[in-house]
């Protein structure tokens, strides 16, 4: 694929970057969910929690870099197979992936303020609190919130590799090239 139909090297780094720590993050917050309080209960929470920052820093670093450098325009082949309304679900995923990207994470942030659990990013550099301390708000509002953000993002993550998996074995239009390290030779 021509090198200007392919996302940037910085593109692709910080996708599949955010890809893991997202996938991480969630996984470990299922995981933690169900744990008893303990030491290994807090610890893996404080690497939630540092996850959740690292996310929101990156995310905030991808859409800068987004906003200042375009990604490649679609392959004719896929816009001629997506009818308007997959246009329309491409876009609304897209926006709503970034959206939750920060919302996510801050809303995470502001459950553990709100609880009078410091975030200290790695052990070593102490967050400022989001919110107020109210554990009945934290629990009633913010968790649910932090919860079905969680949830919702990543339904939409697996609506998106859908969308790139139905384009690339269905309408032939390999799109996974594109944000693929190293081109077609890396997925061989």
């Amino acid at each position: 694929m021509p090198p200007r139909n392919r996302y940037s090297r910085t593109a692709i780094g910080l996708h599949w970057l955010l890809a893991l720590l997202i996938a991480g993050a969630f996984g470990m917050g299922l995981y933690v969910a169900g744990l008893p309080i303990s030491p290994w209960r807090l610890r893996l929470m404080n690497w939630h929690k540092w996850a959740g920052v690292t996310i929101l820093a990156l995310s905030l670093l991808r859409l800068a870099w987004r906003l200042r450098h375009a990604p490649p325009p679609l392959p004719e082949p896929v816009l001629r197979a997506m009818p308007p309304w997959q246009r329309r679900l491409h876009q609304g995923t897209m926006a709503a992936l970034y959206l939750l990207f920060f919302a996510v994470p801050l809303l995470g942030w502001a459950y553990s303020s709100a609880m009078g659990f410091p975030v200290v990013w790695m052990g070593m550099l102490p967050l400022p609190d989001f919110v107020a301390p109210d554990e009945a708000f934290a629990k009633s509002v913010l968790l649910p919130l932090h919860r079905g953000g969680a949830y919702l993002l990543a339904t939409l993550v697996v609506v998106h590799v859908a969308g790139v998996l139905k384009h690339r074995w269905i309408d032939h239009a390999d799109l996974l090239v594109r944000m693929w390290p190293g081109g077609k030779e890396g997925m061989q």
